[in-house]
């Protein structure tokens, strides 16, 4: 290899024109400005920030995915939550329109939540209720009260203490 194949110095000596005011300092010098001579570098600056972006990314992703892991948990946890609400409001509904004796009401009641539930592959417990009872304000007419609540438990250990650890949902309608 001749010495030539080998890069240069990656500094480089550029001599730029001084700019000074006045007359008086251009004369002094013969009428033309004095120049000053400095050292800069041929190779950019952005060279010494190699590696800077992998750094700031291996920071960054830990808070990242801990973003996204609680958007998915508790994603999960409103899904869940509407099936909870919608199977106490079938669970009424279904004791609404029911006609036969209270049991009857009552075991149409509960076999409308677990019906319900079944699509989020639960299954209603000792948590769900079914009361039938006089409705608040009007002593005469009947009301179902279906309450389903069920341990819920995050799809990703962890965010137990953001997440509630139980789901309940209470839903009336009028039977008669």
């Amino acid at each position: 290899m001749t010495q030539d194949s080998f890069p240069r110095s990656e500094t480089r000596h550029y001599c730029v024109p001084q700019r000074r005011s006045g007359a008086s300092w251009e004369r002094a010098r013969g009428g033309r400005p004095m120049r000053r001579c400095v050292l800069r570098r041929s190779v950019p600056a952005r060279r010494d920030a190699r590696g800077a972006a992998a750094v700031e990314f291996a920071l960054i992703l830990p808070i990242l995915m801990i973003i996204v892991v609680g958007i998915i948990n508790y994603g999960d946890m409103l899904s869940v939550r509407q099936s909870v609400s919608q199977a106490a409001a079938e669970g009424a509904r279904a004791a609404a329109v029911t006609t036969g004796s209270d049991t009857d009401k009552t075991t149409a009641a509960m076999s409308a939540v677990n019906g319900a539930l079944s699509a989020q592959g639960k299954s209603c417990g000792s948590g769900c209720s079914v009361a039938l009872a006089p409705c608040v304000g009007e002593t005469s007419k009947k009301c179902a009260t279906v309450t389903v609540e069920i341990p819920y438990k995050g799809i990703i250990p962890g965010f137990g203490l953001v997440l509630p650890s139980k789901l309940k949902y209470t839903a009336v309608a009028r039977v008669s």
